[in-house]
């Protein structure tokens, strides 16, 4: 059996690889790892003492529930004591009660905005974020072992392990929405309540807005809210193609402002008054920029090197320092760990800030756009506007391009910085940066990133230009990059 754990975990198709029988295997080497020695003995990412204990939530998906079961039972029998969630909630929740419980990890069973057919496991390290990678690759090494000595799971009944409470039921939507109320200004929100649609994408942030905004006096209207573990055919993934929901909800009426998150609860998206998307590049670059004028924050700004440079923009203009990072959220979560990091995020909707755990929360700036509409005064669209004056104009889209067959990556970065083209779209061609791929950083601010990926025939092109044309000049470029390469 090959099981690979990514940046946040394992997914796969479900009765293909994901089964309960891999999945039990997979939660006895978490059990396994978690057990050894210097699982917790992590410098960059230290959460002080922790108790020999496991928080396990689950999404929306087919069988998230049962599966989650599984493994409470698989950990219980390993002498964890284990929190296991009541019904489902959002992966932020989850990675929250790690940390708010001093366990020492978390298991979320999730497959987040990827398609209905994938189940997942995302494993949570104790400062309450992704399970760092040496803990993951710890994870496999006791998976191939474990499987090479024919050791299968210990296994727990599960009416027993909860007669002896080594299963939990707990809620963690309490504490969470708990700590949410000090991050937001729900007293602002009140004195100017919008009227809000909330498109919870059928995933495990259903509810969550609309619940913590009672008696703020705002009008919530939530689509696609309910139990749907097909997600009613779309990706429950908050970009412009798969919110029609959203879009069709707020045409009718039934709100000035929209906020979505995906099938975990952990990415955003949002829509303004005219139903027009607003990207995680501009959540963010409205975030910073009304932590910083509004809250009168300071601190470093971390971003992934796919995301806006709108970002870079507005920090010059604040006198604050821009810390960019490979793509993949545990990057920025390692500066928010150690440094005096104000805001941190990534193109594909994951974004925190100060005082919150170190992972993306798209209930958190669901709600942060809610309060940056109340505070302001102006509509989301006028918000929009005014950011892309002060800080634009940057238009983006990407691409993944799919390849004949995989491709070399050092190879193709090779070609690409040894190769670079002295103009796109007739601007010179200012830096070459190989942080994650190869990003071609133009005189103008417009830039060009070719990610190949390291595990599948796909190239990841990535464009934000000053206008239209210059976009379009940037993926062509790309395209014929994936040309070369096949």
């Amino acid at each position: 059996m090959t099981i690979h754990f990514g940046t946040d975990g394992w997914r796969a198709v479900i009765s293909d690889t994901f089964t309960f029988t891999n999945l039990r295997l997979v939660a006895q080497a978490i059990a396994d790892a978690a057990a050894s020695p210097d699982w917790n003995r992590l410098p960059a990412r230290s959460a002080g003492s922790v108790k020999k204990e496991m928080v396990v939530g689950f999404d929306t998906r087919f069988l998230s529930d049962r599966y989650a079961v599984e493994v409470a039972r698989v950990l219980a029998a390993n002498g964890y004591a284990v929190h296991l969630a009541q019904a489902d909630a959002p992966t932020p929740a989850i990675s929250f009660m790690v940390r708010h419980l001093k366990a020492m990890g978390g298991v979320m069973i999730t497959a987040s905005h990827n398609a209905p057919r994938y189940n997942g496991i995302k494993l949570k390290s104790s400062y309450g974020g992704s399970a760092l990678p040496e803990q993951c690759r710890r994870v496999e090494i006791y998976l191939s072992d474990n499987e090479a000595r024919g050791r299968g799971p210990n296994l727990m009944d599960f009416d027993q392990a909860t007669e002896s409470k080594k299963i939990r039921r707990f809620n963690p939507i309490p504490a969470y929405h708990e700590h949410l109320r000090t991050l937001i200004d729900f007293d602002a929100i009140a004195a100017k309540p919008p009227r809000v649609v909330v498109d919870s994408m059928y995933g495990s942030g259903r509810g969550q807005i609309k619940t913590i905004l009672q008696g703020t006096g705002c009008e919530v209207f939530e689509v696609r809210g309910e139990m749907n573990p097909g997600f009613g055919g779309v990706h429950p993934e908050p970009i412009a193609c798969n919110l029609g929901a959203l879009a069709g909800a707020i045409a009718a009426g039934h709100g000035e402002l929209g906020v979505a998150t995906d099938g975990d609860g952990d990415r955003s998206g949002a829509m303004d008054g005219r139903g027009q998307f607003v990207d995680p590049h501009r959540i963010m670059a409205l975030a910073l920029r009304y932590l910083v004028e509004k809250r009168g924050w300071r601190g470093k700004v971390v971003k992934t090197v796919s995301t806006t440079q709108m970002i870079n923009r507005l920090a010059a203009k604040y006198g604050l320092e821009v810390l960019e990072t490979p793509v993949g959220f545990n990057y920025i979560a390692d500066y928010m760990l150690k440094d005096d990091v104000l805001i941190g995020g990534e193109e594909s909707g994951g974004m925190s800030f100060r005082g919150h755990i170190p992972e993306g929360d798209g209930v958190l700036f669901g709600l942060l756009l809610i309060e940056m509409v109340a505070v302001c005064r102006e509509p989301l669209d006028v918000l929009v506007a005014d950011l892309l004056r002060e800080a634009g104009p940057a238009l983006y889209e990407r691409r993944d391009l799919r390849l004949v067959h995989p491709v070399s990556k050092a190879e193709i970065t090779k070609k690409l910085v040894e190769n670079p083209p002295a103009s796109l779209g007739g601007v010179k061609v200012g830096k070459v940066q190989t942080l994650d791929g190869v990003k071609y950083l133009l005189e103008d601010e417009s830039w060009l990133l070719i990610r190949p990926s390291g595990t599948e025939p796909v190239l990841r092109v990535y464009a934000e230009g000053r206008d239209e044309k210059m976009v379009k000049a940037l993926l062509l470029f790309g395209e014929k990059v994936a040309q070369e390469a096949m």
